[in-house]
């Protein structure tokens, strides 16, 4: 019997998910990642109780619990340069981990180099889909060796945001207008904060300043600017930066910022870009994670909606690619995938459209009055009773995603 193969474009965690899903069921995978390795900062570590429920059907938990992680319990909400609230995390019904994802990534894929249907290339970036007719049977790459084609009864674009699948599968750009963008340091460790439990939120006229405690030991500072901010600020030389920063942060904060201003002169700016395609399929070829519903960064979702796309993907494409390689039937198991999926993609972005609108719009006075009141809505237990069953169920899974394979 022939069994189907699959090109997954994208080592990142819906691709390095499924590749490995794919593979203990003995399907062939090839999966190309473009980059010489996964040592990348400021990927989407925060892992909710939904995405390490992901690891744990799996059978992967016990792993993802031996990597290095900072687990958040309490967050302090900071305004005008004193603390105001302080939430414990479980009462909101979740306790986050944020997991390096490149340790994650070298985990799955180590994982998935036990099986011998699996072949990792990195350092292979694609150029451009291979078609006959109107199908997609592999992929054209540029790598270490040189060019190279890399046929397949399926092609799976989990590329990211600016997805070169997506455009070489002539999908529509999914796009959403945003209204901000995340500039992210990273910091030594303050001797004054609480503990490596605790996040501080520097809630600000529309905007938030957050400071989380990394696995390694430091700090990652963000904060959010408007669109097109970042431009004007550079423009202003790399003390224009710095000094936004520390205007924005309580005392304590900004003098620690500015004692190690070396490090705020690199930021890392995460440009925020939402929407979803209303196809995800064509003849030959499947997207998934950020390629077809980039996210955004508002609550933490990306890493584990992308997890549970590789679940139902895994459900739906298994057993057909493990009986051969029926094209109408690939195809169809394809479309099933994003049929199930939408729903909850649906609902969580429009979950993170309202917090965008209350919250982080410093051009309307709704937003900064929003801003202002949350401290009194946390200290009163008045936000745990607005949003927390909201909040559990976008933490835990808006729809169940069970593992069948």
């Amino acid at each position: 019997m022939t069994v189907g193969s699959v090109v997954i474009v994208g080592a990142g965690p819906a691709g390095a998910a499924l590749a490995y899903l794919l593979v203990r069921r003995g399907v062939e995978v090839a999966l190309l990642e473009r980059h010489s390795g996964f040592e990348r900062t400021f990927r989407g570590d925060g892992l909710q109780p939904s995405g390490i429920d992901a690891f744990d059907q799996m059978g992967l938990g016990d792993e993802l619990r031996r990597l290095p992680q900072a687990i958040v319990k309490t967050i302090d909400l900071y305004r005008g340069g004193r603390r105001r609230a302080r939430l414990a995390i479980e009462s909101l019904g979740f306790i986050p981990r944020f997991i390096p994802q490149p340790a994650v990534l070298a985990m799955l894929t180590a994982q998935s180099q036990r099986q011998p249907t699996f072949q990792l290339h990195m350092r292979t970036a694609v150029r451009d889909l291979i078609r006959a007719g109107d199908r997609v049977i592999g992929v054209q790459t540029d790598g270490s060796e040189g060019p190279r084609e890399f046929a397949a009864d399926l092609v799976i674009g989990t590329d990211g945001r600016y997805s070169t699948i997506r455009k070489r599968g002539a999908f529509s750009e999914p796009h959403s207008p945003q209204h901000f963008d995340v500039l992210n340091f990273l910091v030594p460790f303050p001797d004054f904060w609480p503990d490596r439990t605790t996040v501080r939120l520097e809630l600000g006229p529309g905007c938030i300043t957050g400071g989380i405690p990394t696995a390694d030991g430091r700090l990652w500072v963000g904060l959010t600017v408007q669109k097109g901010q970042y431009k004007a600020l550079r423009a202003a030389g790399s003390g224009g930066l710095t000094e936004e920063l520390l205007r924005r942060t309580s005392p304590d904060l900004a003098a620690h910022l500015r004692a190690n201003a070396e490090a705020l002169k690199h930021p890392v700016l995460l440009d925020v870009i939402v929407g979803r395609l209303e196809t995800w399929t064509a003849p030959g070829l499947l997207l998934l994670g950020d390629a077809a519903h980039p996210m955004s960064p508002n609550g933490g979702q990306g890493i584990n909606v992308a997890l549970r796309d590789a679940l139902v993907a895994a459900n739906h494409l298994c057993p057909v690619l493990a009986r051969g390689n029926d094209a109408t039937m690939i195809d169809a198991a394809a479309q099933r995938v994003a049929l199930e999926r939408m729903p909850e993609i649906v609902a969580i972005q429009e979950h993170q459209r309202k917090q965008t609108q209350t919250f982080l719009r410093s051009d309307r006075l709704s937003s900064r009055l929003a801003m202002g009141l949350l401290p009194l809505l946390a200290r009163s237990g008045l936000a745990s009773l607005l949003i927390g069953k909201r909040l559990r169920a976008l933490q835990h899974g808006v729809v169940p995603v069970r593992l069948t394979v």
